[in-house]
């Protein structure tokens, strides 16, 4: 059953939802290095060249015209949650050290003239209207990244490949006193059950699995392909609509692809390229 309300993370009636994938690195900088167009800049932004998941970053997702910021969280060796997607500093700065293996101070020198580092909580206060989508990256993170989100649950959803990892962040979150829960999307175990569940097909007795399946999720974030299996269908949309889920597709970055996954009924977008995406969607009201 559809249920009667979405969480706040997606009352916005408004489709597609565009998310910009750690943030937006315009064409003409690199995820590594190299100077923004002056069309990405804003007039706090850090100053090229800045790489993904920095301040200067989001802040040209923003400008882009994205509402939903994508990120990733990793936890320094002083127990700091910070904004990076790679477990390591090897692409980002050429550094093989391990985010877990530094301090945050460290951290922060590093991405200085990258783009400025953010912890979870400095990306929260620094973007108070954007919408945040949080993969739980390091076991470690899982429970201080709960707690930093509980106060901003209503612009938030958590995801990680672990299911265990985001159950551990949604607990966090949930016992800091007079918050709700954020809004989550499954990692790999729940859906494998999900997609299960829907190749039983829509009899009678399919139906309790599905509902069981559906159970307490809100989006589900996928690829339209994983190899050589097709992990989004019809039949999938379809299910996942009926019991109140939406679904969005990983990484899309040509626009003709956005428009036909769009036209099947996908309802969000999850994009490096926030400038085509705004382009052809238009910017959010």
């Amino acid at each position: 059953m559809r249920r009667a309300d979405p969480h706040p993370y997606l009352a916005d009636p408004a489709r597609p939802r565009i998310l910009a994938h750690r943030g937006f690195v315009p064409p003409g900088a690199t995820s590594l290095a190299g100077p923004a167009p002056a069309a990405a800049a804003a007039p706090t932004a850090t100053p090229a060249p800045f790489a993904e998941n920095t301040h200067a970053a989001f802040l040209a997702a923003q400008h882009a015209g994205a509402r939903y910021l994508e990120s990733d969280g990793h936890l320094t060796r002083d127990g700091r949650v910070v904004l990076a997607h790679d477990s390591d500093l090897s692409r980002v700065a050429g550094d093989p050290r391990r985010i877990a293996d530094v301090t945050h101070r460290e951290l922060a020198a590093i991405m200085a003239d990258r783009g400025g580092l953010l912890t979870l909580s400095e990306a929260l206060e620094a973007f108070p209207e954007a919408c945040f989508n949080l993969d739980v990256k390091a076991a470690g993170a899982a429970e201080p990244m709960g707690r930093a989100v509980a106060h901003h649950a209503h612009r938030v959803l958590l995801t990680s490949f672990s299911d265990r990892w985001r159950r551990t962040a949604l607990r966090a979150a949930a016992r800091v006193p007079g918050t709700e829960r954020p809004a989550t999307s499954p990692g790999r175990g729940a859906l494998v059950r999900i997609l299960a569940a829907v190749a039983l097909g829509g009899g009678t007795g399919s139906r309790p699995i599905l509902a069981r399946a559906f159970a307490g999720l809100d989006a589900l974030q996928i690829p339209e392909r994983q190899g050589a299996i097709r992990v989004l269908t019809p039949r999938l949309l379809a299910a996942a609509h009926r019991h109140g889920v939406e679904v969005h597709v990983w990484t899309v970055n040509d626009p003709a692809r956005m428009r036909a996954l769009v036209d099947l009924g996908v309802d969000g977008i999850v994009t490096d390229r926030t400038d085509l995406a705004v382009a052809e969607f238009g910017r959010p009201r």
